[in-house]
């Protein structure tokens, strides 16, 4: 039996195969997400994987339902699997934004999934770093974000020679639109069009754009012109303060084809453009006013950092940890009638924090102790009685083969210190 195209296994490492994942990756990766966002001052947040098909429609029109996993369940209900998260963090907030205090900073790390053409980067299905701002209008709120996202970067020891944000608001962008072409119906296409620059022929965006009345020369001299608004100015002062300013440029040419962006919009790529963009987001005020039907209106603003992109970029900059399955301690049991002892010990090094392992079920000391070995354990502890009954507790340092025999008390410490220094 086959997995599904698209999807994807997570193994421990070793990994098995070359076309299976990490599953110690793919933890280093949430554990990176969540500490950093969580200095940000972002809470989590989590919602179904399955939700009704009319809360994808109504963000993005009919013509997503081609790419969703969608069908009728028992109930004779519509649904799918979520494709996004935005659209179920719309949902939440606004029927419990009353219970929070603004601003509301959210964040989660869902697997979404997309019924489409697989490519390099993208499968059928990722998990995804979500972070949102509900309920703050002023660009001080974007830049919190963009810090948050070059932080969440910076955590996995990737540098400004790294990676870059791409700066750009869909206002200088409309303005720009409203000034060549009255007909407030061919702004979609337009954005569609000035989105695909990069992937289309200059003949084809030119053919584009001359049927919306506006020439492709006007369109690339102002992407290259980079003259920064006033909102996006403010941006960069405030990243400049932090000192974070080296890893944000304005860029015209990123726009973000999702039709509700309202502001500003930004993406991160690759200084080396090997890769697709490794996150992306903007501003979109207008989205819970739509998803709650006019009951709520409040600003937001928000960005998505897939894992996929994400995981083949540090594997090329060498950047992933070495993953191993480092256990503390194996607890030998060469004296059965020691066994009941040795699970007490085990037992109480668990709740002390430690990783434990030991033999099930009775076997040699020498296939104990080979086991210890496979498991790269720091230590082994081997629980001895004297000749008046004391118990005592034998450790071996397995790296050098040193030995100490301690009290069953000062047992803990002594893995403790092991442990520290197996670790520096």
């Amino acid at each position: 039996m086959q997995r599904l195209p698209g999807f994807r296994d997570f193994y421990p490492e070793p990994l098995p195969a070359a076309d299976v994942w990490s599953a110690d990756a793919r933890q280093y990766i949430f554990d990176k997400w969540r500490n950093t966002a969580r200095r940000y001052g972002f809470r989590e947040y989590d919602g179904p994987p399955l939700e009704p098909l009319e809360l994808f429609t109504m963000k993005s029109g009919d013509e997503i339902v081609g790419q969703l996993y969608n069908f009728i369940d028992k109930g004779e209900r519509a649904v799918a699997l979520r494709p996004e998260m935005t659209p179920t963090l719309a949902r939440m907030a606004s029927s419990a934004e009353r219970n929070y205090k603004k601003p509301i900073k959210w964040f989660a790390i869902p697997q979404l999934f997309r019924y489409e053409k697989q490519q390099k980067g993208r499968l059928r299905e990722h998990f995804q770093l979500n972070a949102d701002v509900i309920g703050e209008a002023d660009v001080a709120a974007d830049a919190e974000l963009l810090a948050l996202l070059i932080d969440t970067l910076r955590s996995f020891g990737l540098t400004k020679e790294d990676f870059v944000i791409r700066l750009s608001s869909r206002n200088a962008w409309q303005e720009f639109f409203s000034k060549r072409c009255p007909d407030e119906t061919k702004a979609y296409a337009f954005y569609q069009a000035v989105d695909k620059l990069e992937r289309e022929t200059p003949e084809n965006s030119a053919k584009k754009f001359s049927e919306l009345g506006i020439a492709l020369d006007e369109v690339t001299a102002f992407i290259k012109s980079g003259e920064p608004t006033p909102e996006l100015q403010s941006i960069l002062q405030n990243l400049g303060a932090r000192g974070l300013g080296e890893f944000v440029k304005i860029d015209y040419g990123v726009i973000r084809g999702l039709a509700y962006y309202t502001g500003v919009v930004f993406e991160a790529f690759d200084v080396k453009g090997e890769f697709r963009a490794i996150a992306g987001g903007g501003r979109y005020n207008n989205l819970l006013k739509l998803i709650s039907e006019g009951k709520v209106d409040l600003p937001a603003l928000g960005f998505g950092m897939g894992d996929v992109v994400l995981l083949e970029l540090l594997k090329a900059r060498k950047l992933l940890p070495q993953f191993s399955a480092a256990c503390d301690v194996f607890v030998l049991i060469e004296d059965e009638t020691l066994r009941g002892d040795s699970l007490k010990l085990i037992q109480d090094l668990r709740a002390a924090g430690k990783c434990v392992e030991y033999s099930l079920t009775p076997s040699k000391g020498d296939k104990q102790f080979k086991r210890a070995l496979e498991l790269n354990s720091v230590a082994t502890a081997r629980i001895e009685r004297g000749a008046s009954g004391e118990l005592s507790v034998r450790v071996k340092r397995l790296s050098d083969r040193q030995e100490q025999v301690v009290s069953v008390a000062e047992v803990f410490d002594v893995v403790e210190a092991l442990a520290l220094r197996a670790q520096s």
